[in-house]
């Protein structure tokens, strides 16, 4: 089993300043039809059939849901998809949040999950792990992305935000670059996904406040959201 991931920019898209140009998110006030035909380049770039490409209706959630079949809107309400379907695209769209992209090659299991502050602290990448393992994915064969993500050095928070998420997300308590408390979620979350058995995490550096080339809604307020996505392709 193939497994592919694909983590989009902001470039090459239709849309306009302040959504330019490769925007993927159509809850952000961007031309719905520039969303539209960025989402059809996007699934004709990956060789993808536009409707097998699964969406979310994403609320700072931990449901978890399972997918066998396109669906003609996003999942509603909730924050991580998984599939074991051949072919099935899943995607989280992100703008700071961390994208965690999951896979079980020997299964033949994927997941997206959106797991920003809130989700990350409630525990959406658990109960996505368990949704995996409901479809016959094991622990120790799944493999993970963490993706761009706004970093430990440029996300402050309130000491007591700070000290809160990390009595749920143990090791996600840093400082900024300047000393002030802050946040690194992709580091609480490869704890999360390290403590339970998951062996192969790799971690994509970029900070989304940082690198111009992605959205970031700290640092720019009304943007675009870049994807995360994920599926599998036949041997």
């Amino acid at each position: 089993m193939r497994i592919r991931r694909v983590v989009t920019t902001r470039a090459g898209g239709a849309s306009k300043p302040p959504y330019d140009s490769f925007n993927l998110g159509r809850h952000v006030g961007d031309d719905p039809d520039a969303v539209t035909a960025n989402r059809k380049r996007l699934t004709t770039e990956l060789g993808l059939r536009e409707d097998h490409m699964v969406w979310m209706e994403q609320v700072h959630g931990r449901t978890a849901t399972a997918v066998d079949a396109p669906q003609p809107e996003p999942v509603p309400a909730t924050d991580a998809l998984v599939t074991a379907r051949q072919g099935l695209a899943v995607a989280a769209l992100v703008a700071d949040c961390v994208p965690v992209l999951l896979a079980d090659p020997r299964a033949g299991v994927v997941a997206a999950v959106h797991a920003g502050r809130v989700g990350a602290r409630i525990g959406v990448l658990p109960a996505a792990l368990a949704a995996m393992r409901e479809a016959g994915a094991e622990l120790a064969s799944v493999e993970a992305l963490l993706g761009p993500a706004v970093c430990g050095s440029c996300y402050e928070v309130p000491a007591e935000m700070r000290d809160d998420v990390e009595a749920r997300l143990p090791g996600s308590a840093c400082r900024t670059r300047a000393g002030t408390p802050g946040l690194d979620l992709r580091a609480g979350l490869w704890h999360e996904l390290t403590a339970v058995g998951v062996a192969k995490v790799g971690v994509d550096p970029r900070c989304t406040l940082e690198e111009r080339a992605l959205f970031s809604h700290r640092r720019d307020g009304t943007t675009g959201r870049f994807a995360a996505v994920t599926w599998m392709d036949p041997e």
